[in-house]
């Protein structure tokens, strides 16, 4: 597909048809889905789509759906002209028209005619990455975050759609020290994606790291919360400094004065940032329970 004299929506609309459709055409065989939300025989031809996708992937054969409504670029170079409308691609280009195959059998038919005539790679039974995410989040707990980033980055080259893998990555390149480089790669990340409930902690931990203090800098934040201990917003920055640089249990203990003290204040941004670095370390951390106990206690006597 061409992308010269193209506006910056439709060559970003190329590039992302080029990655998720294109690239993986070169080697397997991709059933293309033109659908929208609002069709109803698009949603009765889905389950039929995906089993098939799935009966077939040791074949190599695989399905990418396109909304024809997000992607109205895409759906025009492809002529749609009413939908569903789909397509077998091969080598980034379409080989077969399947849209009138509207059940599982024809569709296989379909299928068994083409895998016969293309040279397509059979698919590679799916790795196990279990083992390797222990070992990944059991060096990371032990505090050796260079080499975790090294086990999470092998684990995302075999399984790159495992967002545990991904979320991993993150965590260890955070306790590596380059947070800014963990969020490059978060904002790199397919929105789909990005959008699974583990990287909850991870955007919790970012958000947290952003308060780290420079050399001397905690000292100049001590001193400040000394000098004026009923400065909310000098105790808020000491705490936030405090556990960004490794202090969690006196961030916590000045974090739980304030709301002893003031649990109004700004809204409650003192529990706010508690329970932000009870996320951020995880729910079912020992050290976050114990202290999930000591903010019961302040709150409820």
């Amino acid at each position: 597909m061409a992308s010269m004299g193209l506006n910056l929506d439709e060559q970003k609309a190329v590039d992302r048809f080029r990655k998720t459709i294109v690239e993986p055409s070169m080697t397997k065989l991709v059933i293309l889905d033109f659908w929208a939300e609002w069709c109803g025989p698009c949603k009765a031809l889905t389950p039929v789509l995906e089993k098939v996708a799935a009966d077939y992937a040791d074949k190599g054969v695989i399905l990418a759906k396109v909304n024809v409504d997000e992607e109205q670029f895409i759906a025009a170079q492809f002529q749609v002209r009413s939908i569903p409308t789909v397509y077998a691609m091969f080598q980034g280009q379409p080989v077969a028209d399947l849209t009138p195959a509207r059940s599982e059998s024809q569709l296989k038919q379909y299928l068994d005619q083409l895998l016969e005539k293309l040279p397509v790679q059979a698919g590679e039974p799916e790795q196990d990455v279990a083992p390797l995410l222990a070992m990944g989040e059991e060096i990371l707990a032990g505090g050796d975050g260079e080499r975790a980033v090294s086990i999470f980055a092998q684990i995302v080259e075999i399984a790159p759609d495992n967002a545990q893998a991904h979320a991993g990555l993150l965590r260890a390149l955070i306790a590596a020290g380059q947070a800014e480089e963990a969020q490059g790669v978060l904002d790199s990340l397919d929105p789909k994606l990005a959008a699974d409930p583990v990287f909850a902690q991870v955007r919790s931990m970012l958000a947290l790291a952003e308060d780290a203090p420079e050399a001397g800098e905690l000292a100049a934040l001590r001193a400040a919360a000394a000098e004026r201990p009923a400065d909310m917003e000098a105790q808020l920055a000491f705490a936030n400094g405090l556990y960004a640089a490794g202090e969690r249990d006196e961030a916590a203990g000045k974090l739980l004065a304030m709301i002893a003290a003031d649990r109004e204040w700004n809204d409650g941004a003192a529990k706010a940032r508690l329970l932000q670095i009870f996320e951020a370390i995880g729910l079912e951390d020992p050290w976050v329970s114990a202290t999930r106990r000591k903010l019961s206690t302040v709150l409820f006597g």
